[in-house]
């Protein structure tokens, strides 16, 4: 692949409900090339892997130029289509979020999540704001000329217990799924969310193809190919894995066994 806009369509067309695209994700160009190694068809980066990687909480507490600094390592070391985690798209205003995303494009994604989640953690952009805010990532992208898959995630499920994941919520995520495809995303994320029955409604329902996050090693992607995603992500799961197996290879070591 020689160019930027081959990878973004390539991108594009490997989320194929049923058919998963499996994104195992990473946090530097040391993990990108693992993962390359290992098989995967494109890359995905992981806030809060790349934060903690970097010493920092997850929350845009990392420096943003820090941020592309190592998206360029990773697009730099990969010849795989790569889609980065810029969370809220670091910036509260449309203003904010086009700019940053152009930078992003520049540094050499194909896609990008961004989030509805307030910085601080608690509450959600209103519909209308997030719309705002995807649509100024959307022509950021039209600008560069890059198809930039914009991966919208809401966080209505992950801001509740997972016993408390019902129809009612079902609805409101259907109500953003349908305000941000028109604002111009290319898919629906949704963190939190391990209801097979509500996530196979969801994806049923979605004009957008739905990508859920697995942190453990259940359910397998078969599983929720089966329930119609289009998309599995692995958020921080690879990061603590990798970490913990460091730990105990470090305490092996230095115990003298």
């Amino acid at each position: 692949m020689s160019t930027l806009q081959e990878k973004a369509t390539l991108f594009h067309q490997s989320h194929m409900k049923g058919n998963p695209l499996v994104l195992v994700n990473v946090w530097d160009a040391g993990s990108a090339q693992a993962i390359q190694s290992a098989g995967a068809t494109a890359i995905a980066t992981g806030s809060w892997s790349v934060a903690a990687a970097h010493g920092q909480q997850d929350g845009e507490a990392m420096p943003f130029q820090l941020v592309l600094d190592n998206l360029s390592r990773i697009t730099a070391s990969v010849n795989l289509p790569v889609t980065i985690d810029i969370e809220g798209g670091y910036g509260k205003f449309a203003s904010e979020v086009k700019e940053n995303v152009s930078q992003v494009i520049h540094h050499g994604a194909v896609g990008v999540n961004i989030e509805d989640q307030l910085t601080d953690g608690i509450g959600l952009y209103t519909v209308e704001e997030q719309c705002l805010r995807l649509s100024a990532a959307r022509e950021a992208a039209d600008e560069a000329g890059i198809p930039l898959f914009i991966n919208a995630r809401t966080d209505v499920f992950l801001q509740n217990a997972p016993e408390q994941h019902n129809h009612t919520l079902l609805e409101k995520v259907l109500i953003r799924s349908n305000a941000y495809a028109e604002a111009g995303a290319s898919g629906l994320f949704v963190p939190g969310l391990q209801n097979p029955q509500l996530i196979q409604e969801l994806c049923e329902r979605s004009s957008l193809p739905v990508n859920v996050m697995v942190t453990s090693r259940e359910p397998l992607p078969k599983q929720l190919a089966e329930l119609g995603v289009a998309r599995i992500s692995y958020g921080p799961y690879p990061y603590l894995q990798a970490m913990e197996h460091l730990k105990k290879f470090g305490r092996n070591i230095l115990s003298g066994s």
